[in-house]
């Protein structure tokens, strides 16, 4: 493919056109840097010959040793380029390649799985694959920085209010079609793992100056000239060492005397500069789109009307710490003395973070937001089946038709119809095992929190209200801190309760309830749980396999309804079609599965 492709069509014609093209200009790439690579070489090794001939053997004037010299660092310059050319293409190759596994359902365990978020205590991150490998932030995070990160795992954990996620979901459907500005974006450093320690960065912004000492910053420059024009004199014009003896040992003792105030500002500005030509970069091509939501015209307020863009005051010190690096160089440390670059530069950082130390934070801040909203876009992007749900401000309402779940390949999801209101403020699920209770429950949850954070989910018609999510799905025990699996179940039943407190309605998710413990105490703890938290005006879903349970449906005036999922056998084997149907499932499978195994039931 000779012509560059456009960005218009499906994603899976956008993105195999792409990789295809930027393979071709990978394959070329390569091999113009190979051929300048042996270039160079020959170029060097012509060089090598002219200056024996010219300082060895004097067979030829010095002058024609210029010439193959001044090739070879042109061909070093040029060799520099297409290397970070190839870079780039390779980035770009990554980007549409990762947008295709996602397609195509190879993503899991391809990008950031944002384990590190996971709290154990969450009232629902782990039960419904929020983090971790797999998960809906791994899906979803293309983001390029840790701030970036950070607040798309605050949006996948703390639902808000309606109007948030409105104006949310308003910002997504704008960027939806900017597949080159998510491209650009993801080509902002050297890979995923670079990130920029955005909390570190804001802290040292917004910190008192290390170095106070009005008047001084023009010193080091002043005693540094005298040092350096006492040294020209003492070669040049036979002053003698004596001026430049002095001169030194007054720019020493300055030096001396600031050191302790030098060295603190120094370390306090090392810590997090790494990487700040992401963020540098992040923010000029975000200065340089027009946006035109509301939410993303407030989020581009703080990168425009100053004299300076917010992009160019980051490369400023993103120079700054290059500058500071040289230091480090053994062959440049004597030269460093001499300037007293330590000194400088410590005054060059405070005028630096006095200028634009405290405007840190909201650069950072509405970067990051617009990133998230860039992933979210990038997500509605490749799905465009999925819908942007109806958000309501008074509740607790959750009504789903055709709902899916967003891990599982859309080739392979089964999509049921729900709905839970003060009609229907609870269904109690029935079904045999692996028969979809509890992938039901992860969508239904998993769907609640893509609409809350501004995100299309899969479905044909979502309308609900803002929930608070508390699921018991995934609990186990805990042999270090002593803690069984009912009590650890418990625990999670009480904090589950604890939601209703809130003005927001609670949605309730419970897998099994009570498993861990007999019959007699299961049937009378599980009704009396599901009555307090409807009482307490939740709504939410129950899978039981005690049928017992089933019977609260009886009481009209709890507003439950019996649900389940059934199975079939032929010739042996079981099948299921993971539909949802009213009523109580009127058959068990765990003999059949029992059997199946070998075991002689």
């Amino acid at each position: 493919m000779s012509s560059t492709p456009s960005f218009d069509g499906d994603p899976q014609t956008v993105y195999s056109q792409w990789a295809l093209y930027l393979d071709g200009q990978a394959s070329a790439q390569r091999r113009r840097e190979r051929q300048v690579s042996h270039t160079r070489l020959f170029v060097f090794a012509v060089g090598l010959a002219a200056g024996w001939l010219a300082f060895g053997s004097h067979q030829i004037p010095a002058s024609w040793t210029l010439a193959p010299a001044a090739l070879f660092l042109l061909l070093i310059l040029l060799h520099d380029r297409l290397i970070r050319r190839l870079r780039v293409i390779d980035r770009s190759i990554d980007f549409f390649a990762r947008g295709l596994a996602r397609l195509d359902g190879t993503w899991p365990g391809q990008g950031r799985s944002g384990s590190s978020y996971l709290d154990a205590a969450h009232p629902y991150a782990n039960d419904l694959d929020i983090l971790g490998e797999g998960s809906l932030f791994e899906l979803l995070g293309t983001v390029r920085t840790s701030a970036g990160e950070n607040l798309l795992a605050r949006w996948l954990l703390h639902p808000v209010s309606a109007g948030v996620a409105r104006q949310r979901q308003a910002s997504v459907r704008e960027l939806i079609p900017r597949v080159e500005l998510r491209r650009d974006l993801a080509l902002l450093g050297e890979d995923v793992g670079n990130r920029v320690g955005s909390e570190r960065l804001i802290e040292w912004g917004n910190a008192p100056a290390s170095l106070r000492f009005a008047g001084l910053q023009w010193v080091a420059p002043a005693l540094t000239a005298l040092t350096l024009g006492s040294l020209a004199a003492w070669i040049w014009s036979g002053a003698g060492a004596i001026p430049f003896v002095v001169a030194v040992s007054i720019q020493s003792a300055f030096a001396l005397a600031l050191r302790p105030w030098v060295t603190a500002t120094l370390a306090a500005a090392e810590a997090p500069s790494h990487d700040l030509a992401v963020l540098s970069g992040l923010l000029a091509r975000i200065e340089e789109e027009p946006f035109e939501a509301g939410r993303l015209l407030e989020l581009s307020q703080p990168l425009e009307g100053q004299a300076m863009p917010p992009s160019k005051r980051i490369a400023q010190l993103g120079r700054l710490m290059q500058f500071l690096d040289a230091r480090r160089n053994q062959f440049f440390a004597p030269i460093g003395a001499l300037l007293l670059w330590g000194t400088q530069m410590a005054f060059a950082l405070e005028r630096w973070r006095a200028d634009c130390g405290p405007t840190l934070g909201p650069w950072v801040d509405a970067s990051a937001e617009i990133e998230v909203l860039c992933a979210l876009s990038g997500y509605a992007y490749e799905q465009p089946d999925n819908i942007f749900p109806e958000l309501l401000d008074d509740g607790p309402v959750l009504e789903a038709e055709a709902l899916g779940h967003p891990l599982i390949p859309a080739g392979e999801c089964v999509c049921n119809d729900l709905a839970l209101s003060d009609n229907c403020r609870a269904l109690v699920m029935s079904g045999s095992n692996m028969s979809g209770k509890s992938t039901l429950l992860r969508t239904v949850g998993c769907a609640v929190v893509l609409a809350l954070a501004g995100a299309p989910v899969r479905a044909k018609r979502l309308r609900l209200s803002p929930l608070r999510i508390g699921a018991s799905i995934r609990i186990s025990d805990s042999l270090r801190e002593g803690t069984s699996h009912f009590l650890a179940e418990i625990k999670r039943l009480r904090q589950i309760v604890d939601l209703t407190e809130g003005d927001v309605p609670a949605l309730f998710l419970l897998d099994e309830i009570l498993h861990g413990t007999n019959s007699h105490d299961r049937r009378i703890g599980a009704d009396a749980v599901l009555r307090g938290l409807l009482k307490r005006g939740a709504i939410g879903i129950v899978t039981t396999h005690d049928l017992a349970l089933a019977r609260i449906a009886e009481h009209k005036e709890l507003a439950v309804e019996n649900v389940h999922f059934q199975d079939r056998i032929e010739n042996g084997q079981m099948f299921f079609d993971f539909r949802l149907r009213e009523g109580v499932v009127a058959r068990s499978n765990a003999i059949e599965l029992m059997r199946s195994v070998g075991l002689d039931i």
